[in-house]
């Protein structure tokens, strides 16, 4: 197998050096290198599985960007999928060989596969870090406190760990069970125990020099790097997956603004309650929201584009995207397809579009853009694999919304002094729309 090593889309800290263009040799800054095979056995082709919208790696990368420290970020895989998903992200890609991508392949093999590419690039960063992606709430400040603590050489290696206060026991090979760290006889209460650190396999700052000689996570001082409980699941088993989805609901705040540069729609369901009028000559008949097309009418002036893609070709649609002035695909049996050349044609970074969906058939949409977002009254496959789930339901104002958000967004963004959004030229168009 050919190595490749892709350059990262972008970085953590605009104002540093990425090492990707650094000098040979170059001993600086922060590089994290997040190994995800294709191969997983419990959950299939589980690094790509999203959680409320995006996927395993996806999440691993977004997290390490935001830490300060960071100046690169690599994705060491065997599978074309992930590889994809990863420069979509903004990471690197390094292409891993066969040998390294097995189940009984190391993490620590991954690392210095990849550190030996980036060698050869001169690419040698003062700090490493293996990131799991299979840990999913991995918070940018516990990242960069792991960092820190390298960098300031107070500690060679830094790992996450949450505090534990369990009891531990082991099966004998007699098949009995024996206590472990602590005698059966003695049982103090929960505050009179010294709590344990419990490792948990989400992040590993190392020193370089020291990680390449030893070839092991774990050598010279080592540090802990205590996060929250609930940042603290592995995803191993579709139990995980599904524990993870309650986690996100609990404790990821909701999106309010929606900063993206495009909107893809569903009609059916999105701009439609999902029912239809028939009347005795066979003519159909929709209700839809007068909000809606406010909210249209202000996204058009804003330059955004927009189109709705519909799986049936109905004169219902073509009026409605005629009166709207929005553009519509009608009669589309592959929408991921016919999203994803929509967003070439329209020279758009995937990253930054937004699709509006009610039903199953949307979901391979969802794949391939940033924003995957659906209706309140969504099938539930739907909700779950959205990163946003509107408050309005479809044909009740859902497209509003979506349309106020992305508009609060660039207000945000961009100090926009027309909160409306009625006045389109003093709204700042971005470089690739004319």
């Amino acid at each position: 197998m050919t190595t490749e090593t892709t350059p990262p889309q972008q970085t953590a800290a605009p104002q540093a050096t990425p090492a990707s263009v650094a000098a040979p040799d170059s001993r600086s800054g922060a590089t994290v290198i997040i190994p995800a095979r294709g191969g997983s056995k419990g959950v299939p082709l589980k690094n790509l599985r999203p959680i409320a919208g995006r996927s395993l790696v996806g999440r691993a990368i977004d997290a390490a960007l935001a830490a300060e420290s960071v100046t690169t970020v690599y994705v060491s895989t065997d599978h074309p999928g992930i590889a994809d998903e990863a420069r979509r992200c903004g990471a690197g890609v390094i292409e891993r060989p066969a040998a390294l991508s097995g189940d009984t392949a190391s993490s620590e093999s991954a690392l210095l596969h990849a550190l030996e590419i980036l060698e050869a690039r001169g690419e040698r960063p003062a700090v490493t870090v293996l990131m799991q992606c299979t840990s999913p709430f991995i918070r940018p400040e516990d990242l960069q406190a792991a960092v820190t603590a390298v960098e300031t050489k107070s500690a060679d290696v830094a790992f996450s760990t949450v505090e534990d206060h369990g009891f531990l026991w082991t099966r004998t090979p007699n098949g009995n069970v024996t206590a472990v760290g602590h005698q059966v006889a003695y049982r103090p209460r929960r505050q009179d125990r010294a709590p344990q650190m419990r490792e948990t396999g989400a992040f590993y700052a190392m020193n370089t020099e020291g990680f390449i000689e030893t070839r092991h996570r774990f050598f010279g001082t080592l540090t802990a790097i205590e996060v929250p409980a609930w940042t603290a699941p592995e995803i191993d088993t579709l139990d995980d997956l599904e524990h993870a989805i309650r986690i996100a609901e609990l404790h990821e705040a909701p999106v309010q603004a929606l900063d993206v540069d495009a909107l893809i729609m569903d009609f059916d369901g999105v701009h439609t309650d999902d029912s239809v009028t028939i009347t005795q000559d066979g003519t159909e008949s929709v209700k839809v929201s007068r909000s809606d097309g406010m909210g249209i009418k202000m996204l058009r002036q804003a330059g955004i584009p927009m189109v709705i893609v519909s799986t049936e070709t109905n004169p219902v649609v073509t009026a409605r995207g005629k009166k709207l002035k929005v553009e519509v695909m009608q009669g589309v049996e592959h929408k991921a397809e016919a999203v994803s050349t929509w967003i070439k044609e329209h020279g758009l970074d995937p990253a930054r579009v937004a699709f509006l969906g009610n039903d199953i058939n949307d979901l391979p949409a969802f794949a391939e853009v940033g924003w995957p977002l659906a209706v309140a009254d969504a099938q539930p496959l739907v909700t779950r694999a959205a990163r946003i789930s509107i408050s309005a339901p479809g044909g009740h104002g859902a497209v509003r919304e979506v349309c106020d958000r992305i508009l609060a967004a660039r207000n945000e963004n961009r100090e926009v002094n027309d909160p409306a959004g009625l006045l389109p030229r003093s709204i700042p168009q971005p470089a690739h729309i004319a």
